[in-house]
């Protein structure tokens, strides 16, 4: 994990009243791409000093704050003292991360403590063991929502330069989007045994049936993502159909689909549709590359996209027919009650 923390901060403190009154210290952590934060009150700190301890065989490089210096006061009243811990906390934290023994720093317990998602460490160690906790691994489906977004970015860039007339920085944003997505898609593997880890520790069986419908969906994008990368717009790399590599021109493109005018020969050919209002084919900067086969391959990504999405809604109204029912049901319990009180 050294190599994945860059620094940790712990830059303020604040009182919290629920469940009762207790501070709690903001601990910032940067790594190599990403920043996070994590609030711990003392007495986590305290037990990741145990737990560190007996599971290295030897206490971490630096001593904890002092318990006693506020036993006798309250914390509310003491901001000085309130201070001193949270820079021998900080203090603390830094020691383990620069000692040049990695016992503690690489311990499960540490990673925990900080929230590091497992996907940052397996980046490092590709098929090592996915230990993930709720809420780290939470984190790490975030974390890849965010990287989907960044390939989307790029085909889009990608395109914008092709429209643009450079064919070289086009090869090099959709070269980007493919290195991006293979990366995606084995965190997303990592993230999916992950789950395994966590219903055995003990997820309930509503909430595993909710991420798994998560990482279902973060494939589905990827798998959609690797089609869009892959159709057509072979232009960016010298290859393709001669429809791909030397467009028609303006004038062809008009004569060919034609206008209300009529065709060449005096035949006028009929615009209108059987149902509904006339209407022209019309030509995008999206399928003006494209040949035949690449317009159908888009067409298909198109219609995958609307099925996902499609699949999505049905998954929504179905737990909406269930909370439906689970509410009614419970009326009824709650009907029966009241009648055999009133009878009673």
């Amino acid at each position: 994990m050294s190599t994945v923390i860059q620094a940790i901060r712990i830059p303020a403190w604040e009182e919290r009243s629920a469940p009762k009154p207790h501070i709690v210290y903001r601990i910032e952590i940067q790594a190599s791409v990403r920043s996070w934060q994590m609030w711990r009150r003392y007495s986590e700190f305290a037990d990741l000093h145990v737990e560190l301890t007996k599971s290295t065989g030897a206490p971490p490089p630096a001593s904890l704050p002092p318990k006693h210096a506020l036993a006798l006061f309250r914390s509310s009243t003491n901001p000085a003292l309130l201070e001193e811990r949270r820079a021998g906390l900080e203090t603390y934290l830094r020691a383990i991360l620069s000692s040049k023994d990695d016992r503690w720093r690489e311990s499960f317990a540490f990673r925990d403590f900080l929230g590091v998602p497992v996907g940052k460490q397996a980046a490092h160690n590709v098929g090592g063991p996915s230990q993930f906790t709720s809420s780290s691994w939470l984190d790490e489906h975030q974390d890849l929502q965010a990287r989907v977004r960044d390939v989307r970015a790029d085909i889009n860039r990608r395109d914008a330069l092709l429209d643009n007339g450079d064919i070289s920085g086009s090869h090099q944003a959709n070269v980007q989007a493919k290195k991006k997505l293979a990366g995606v898609l084995t965190r997303v593997g990592v993230l999916e045994d992950g789950l395994q880890t966590l219903a055995m520790a003990g997820l309930s069986e509503g909430e595993l049936r909710r991420r798994t419908d998560m990482v279902a969906r973060l494939r589905d994008d990827c798998e959609k993502l690797a089609k869009i990368v892959t159709v057509a717009r072979m232009t960016t790399r010298g290859i393709g159909s001669a429809a791909e590599r030397n467009p028609a021109s303006e004038t062809d493109r008009d004569a060919l689909m034609g206008s209300s005018s009529g065709m060449p020969g005096g035949f006028s050919r009929p615009v209108a549709r059987v149902f509904g209002q006339a209407a022209q084919p019309r030509e995008t900067e999206q399928t003006r590359p494209l040949d035949d086969h690449g317009l159908l391959q888009l067409q298909q990504v198109q219609i995958d996209q609307q099925d996902m999405q499609l699949a999505e809604l049905t998954t929504i109204l179905q737990r909406q027919k269930q909370l439906g029912l689970a509410i009614h049901q419970e009326v009824a319990e709650q009907n029966e009650e009241l009648d055999h009180l009133s009878g009673g």
